[in-house]
């Protein structure tokens, strides 16, 4: 199943793709809500970020062949950073790159959808938490983030958090590819198997460090092969079963 956030007829609203078309959705996805006999086409809508997090919580150093490409050891424990809200935006909205930045760069990720409430989660449970999953770019200022040793500029820019272009239901986040392209160009081609820490555990781990609130995010990492991005670029993100993410850069 994949539930789409779209903008039609003045409004946001959800819907669950079947094909080209989008059959609306009414009530709330993160509870009860039931599909309506209203269609679009789905080439017809604006697409918009699938959810509205109250935060993003991003893993990083979660690929053992990124971890050797940046030349750092293999955390012992998830490294936790956090993205604003105010970072998001959707499929084919345009990444802005900021006046302060000299290098930004990619990093393709599986984004997991937090379903429910979840504190304290035990890891044989904590996929019952998760409505689905999405792609994610993670955007990154990468000479700030060297210049500052820490990630809350580097990452936190507005635009630098894309997702989309919807959730997808259904998907075993075990081994599924990950990929990014530049201008047509395959840049990333990694695989969820060869992540240090699994879903589950992150969803576990976290949820005993804050409390994760439907619609929250969590970014699992990006493998080996990142990159910098310049404006007029494209770029896009691919997981395996979801779909793709296309967003361009533009100049602030």
């Amino acid at each position: 199943m994949k539930i789409v956030r779209f903008f039609s007829d003045g409004g946001p609203r959800y819907g669950l793709v079947k094909g080209e078309e989008i059959k609306e959705i009414q009530g709330n996805v993160f509870g009860e809500y039931r599909v309506t006999r209203k269609t679009y086409q789905l080439a017809t809508v604006k697409p918009l970020a699938p959810c509205l997090p109250s935060k993003i919580v991003a893993i990083g150093l979660n690929y053992r062949d990124h971890a050797e490409e940046v030349k750092k050891a293999l955390p012992e424990e998830p490294m936790i950073f956090m993205k604003p809200p105010t970072a998001v935006i959707g499929p084919e909205e345009a990444i802005i790159y900021p006046r302060m930045s000299k290098r930004v760069d990619y990093e393709a990720e599986l984004g997991v959808v937090i379903g429910r409430t979840a504190k304290n989660v035990p890891e044989e449970r904590a996929l019952d938490y998760v409505l689905g999953y999405t792609c994610f770019n993670d955007v990154t200022a990468r000479d700030l983030q060297a210049k500052d040793g820490q990630f809350a500029r580097s990452k936190g820019f507005d635009t630098f958090a894309p997702m989309g272009p919807w959730i997808a239901t259904g998907v075993d986040p075990r081994a599924v590819a990950v990929r990014s392209y530049l201008n047509g160009e395959l840049r990333q081609n990694g695989n969820t198997k060869n992540l240090i820490f699994s879903v589950p555990f992150l969803v576990s781990f976290i949820s005993r460090v804050m409390t994760l609130l439907p619609g929250d995010v969590i970014a699992t990492g990006t493998p080996a092969g990142i990159g910098p991005m310049q404006p007029g670029d494209v770029i896009e993100i691919e997981v395996e079963g979801i779909g793709r993410l296309r967003n361009t850069v533009i100049s602030e």
